[in-house]
C-alpha cells in the first residue's frame, strides 16, 4: 500500500509539473517585400514556419493583418483616435492604409480563412488548417501581399519623403497559456508577438539608405555605412559626407536576425548615416547606427553617443544587449509623438530643441529592447510591465547624465539639479507622488479613457512604484532583482507574477502587499 502511494503521489507530481512547465510557440518568416515609393505601396510575400509548442491540437492559427487597421473609419483604431481628445490633431489629414491580395496556402494546400466576428476588427483574420497541428509539430504557411501605406499618423506609413515600414506583414498572433491574443491594432495600446527569427528580402530604389531589425547581409552595402557612418562621427560639425549608390535603378537588401518580436524597416533618401562601436562589460562589441535628417545645427550629430550610453548603461543594470546591432532613426519632421521601438532599431519623432530631452529619449526606445523585446511582455493587457519598467531606469539615466527629468523638463529648480544624484532622484519622485494618478497601474490599454491618462499611469506611476520598493530594499538589491528577472525570462513572454516571484526569490522577502499596490487608484498610501 506505501509503495502504491509513492506512485500515486510521483505520477500526481509528473501531471502537475506537465500543466505548470512553460512553452511558447516558435516562428519562423522569409519574406521578400518591394517597396514602389511613387505610388507608396509594398509587394510582398512570406513563408512561415509555425511549430506548436503547446500542449493543444490547434485547428486554426488568427493572424494580424495590421495595415487594414488603416483601412476605413470603422476599424478599432480609428474609433480609438476619435474618441480621444488629446489625439485629435493626429485626425487633421490623413490617407488610408490597407492590406489586400492574401491567398494563405498551409503546406502548400489553399486554405479557409474567416474575418473575426468583430466588424471592427478586420484587420484579424483566421487562417483555417485542414489537418490539425498537433503538440510538437511544425506547419508551413504562405501567402502573397500588397499594402497600400497610409500617410504617417500612427507608426506605420510615410512622409516628407521617409518610410515607416511598421506592422506591414501578416503575423500569427501569440498563443500562449491564456489562449489567442488576437487584438486589433489601436494607436493607444501596443503589441504582444511570438518570437521568431526573420530573413527579409527588401527591394527598393537604390539611392535609399535603408535602416532595418537586424543585420545587413549586403557586404557592400554594409560596408559603404560604416564607412560613411564613421566619417560622420569623428566630424560633426563639417558637411556630412552621404550615401551615394554605386548604381542607378533598384537593390535588394537582406537582412536575418533570430529570436525577436517583431520586424520593422526605414527608408529615406539622404539620410545621414553615424557608425560606431559600444563595447559592453563583458567585452561583447555593438554596432551602432544612427540615420537623421540633413539640416544645420542638428543634435542629432551627437545621436551616435546617445545610443551607445543607452546600451552601456541598460546592458549594466539589467542584462548584457544580445543582439549584434542598435539602430535609431529620425522620424518625420512634422511630427512630434516621441518615438516607437522595433528590436535593434527604434524610431524617434521628438524635436530635438535640447540635447537632454533627445538624448532621454533616445534611451527610453533603445530600453527597449529590454523591455518589449528581450523580456516580452503583453503590452496591450499589461502595459506597465513594458512602458513602466523602461521609464523606471530612462528616469535613472537622466538623472545621472543631467539632473534632469522628462516630465518636469525647465521646471526644476537649480538647486535641485545641485544635488548628489539619489538625493535628486528622491526629490523628483516626491513631487510624482503629488501628481493625481486616478487609474491603477494593472489597467489594459484600451481601457485608459484617454493617452494622457495612458501615459501617465503606465509610465510615470509604475516608475514612482518601483522607486517605493528601490528605497526599502536599496539600488544595489533592486539591480539584483531586475538582473535575477532578465535571467530568468530573456527571450520569453513573462507575466506580472513572474516578475513578482523573480524579485522575491532575489530580494528574499513576501511582496504581495506591494504588488497588491498595481491594483490601487488613486495616490499611493
Amino acid at each position: 500500500m506505501k509503495k502504491c502511494l509513492v506512485i500515486l503521489f510521483v505520477c500526481l507530481s509528473s501531471i502537475g509539473f506537465a500543466q505548470e512547465k512553460y512553452w511558447q510557440q516558435e516562428v519562423s518568416y522569409t519574406i521578400d517585400v518591394a517597396l514602389n515609393d511613387q505610388a507608396k505601396t509594398l509587394k510582398g510575400s512570406e513563408q512561415i514556419v509555425y511549430k506548436n509548442n503547446s500542449p493543444n491540437t490547434l485547428d486554426f492559427i488568427w493572424f494580424h493583418i495590421w495595415p487594414n487597421a488603416y483601412k476605413q473609419e470603422s476599424t478599432a483604431l480609428f474609433q480609438q483616435l476619435k474618441n480621444d481628445t488629446s489625439r485629435v490633431k493626429k485626425m487633421e489629414k490623413y490617407s488610408y492604409g490597407s492590406i489586400d491580395g492574401l491567398n494563405f496556402k498551409v503546406d502548400g494546400k489553399t486554405a479557409l480563412t474567416e474575418a473575426h466576428p468583430n466588424p471592427q476588427y478586420i484587420d484579424i483574420i483566421k487562417v483555417k488548417l485542414a489537418t490539425p497541428l498537433k503538440p510538437g509539430a511544425s506547419v508551413n504557411i504562405s501567402t502573397d501581399f500588397n499594402v497600400k501605406l497610409p500617410s504617417y499618423f500612427s507608426r506605420s506609413g510615410f512622409a516628407d519623403g521617409e518610410f515607416m515600414v511598421c506592422q506591414w506583414y501578416p503575423k500569427p498572433a501569440v498563443f500562449d497559456k491564456d489562449g489567442w491574443h488576437e487584438f486589433p491594432y489601436l494607436d493607444m495600446g501596443e503589441f504582444y508577438s511570438e518570437y521568431a527569427s526573420f530573413k527579409v528580402n527588401i527591394t527598393l530604389p537604390s539611392d535609399y539608405v535603408v535602416g532595418a531589425t537586424g543585420v545587413l547581409q549586403n557586404a557592400d552595402e554594409l560596408n559603404a555605412y560604416k564607412t560613411i557612418g564613421a566619417k560622420n562621427a569623428a566630424n560633426r560639425t563639417g558637411t556630412p559626407a552621404l550615401y551615394q549608390p554605386k548604381d542607378k535603378g533598384l537593390k535588394k537588401l537582406t537582412y536575418e536576425i533570430n529570436n525577436v518580436p517583431d520586424f520593422a524597416w526605414f527608408a529615406a533618401k539622404n539620410f545621414v548615416i553615424q557608425y560606431d562601436t559600444a563595447k559592453l562589460a563583458s567585452g561583447k562589441t555593438v554596432d551602432a547606427f544612427t540615420y537623421y535628417h540633413n539640416k544645420k545645427e542638428t543634435l542629432w550629430s551627437n545621436s551616435i553617443d546617445y545610443a551607445k550610453d543607452a546600451v552601456k548603461h541598460y546592458s549594466k543594470w539589467i542584462g548584457e544587449y544580445e543582439y549584434p546591432v542598435v539602430q535609431v532613426v529620425e522620424g518625420p519632421a512634422n511630427n512630434s509623438s516621441g518615438g516607437m521601438e522595433y528590436p535593434t532599431i527604434t524610431l524617434i519623432t521628438s524635436p530635438d530643441a535640447k540635447k537632454e530631452t533627445l538624448d532621454a529619449v533616445i534611451a527610453h526606445e533603445v530600453g527597449h529592447n529590454w523591455f518589449m523585446s528581450m523580456l516580452g511582455s503583453n503590452e496591450r493587457k499589461h502595459t506597465w510591465l513594458d512602458e513602466g519598467l523602461n521609464s523606471y531606469f530612462q528616469f535613472r539615466y537622466e538623472a545621472e547624465k543631467y539632473r534632469s527629468n522628462s516630465l518636469f523638463g525647465e521646471g526644476i529648480p537649480a538647486q535641485i539639479k545641485q544635488l548628489p544624484e539619489p538625493e535628486f532622484s528622491s526629490r523628483i519622485y516626491q513631487v510624482m507622488g503629488s501628481i493625481p494618478m486616478k487609474s491603477a497601474i494593472e489597467t489594459p490599454a484600451d481601457k485608459f479613457s484617454s493617452s494622457d491618462e495612458y501615459g501617465l499611469i503606465s509610465y510615470v506611476k509604475t516608475a514612482l512604484w518601483l522607486h517605493i520598493l528601490e528605497s526599502e530594499v536599496g539600488r544595489e538589491k533592486m539591480d539584483k532583482a531586475f538582473q535575477h528577472y532578465f535571467s530568468l525570462w530573456k527571450n520569453k513572454h513573462p507575466q506580472p507574477e513572474d516578475l513578482k516571484a523573480a524579485f522575491e526569490e532575489s530580494l528574499g522577502v513576501n511582496l504581495d502587499a506591494y504588488f497588491k499596490l498595481l491594483n490601487t487608484e488613486g495616490s499611493f498610501k
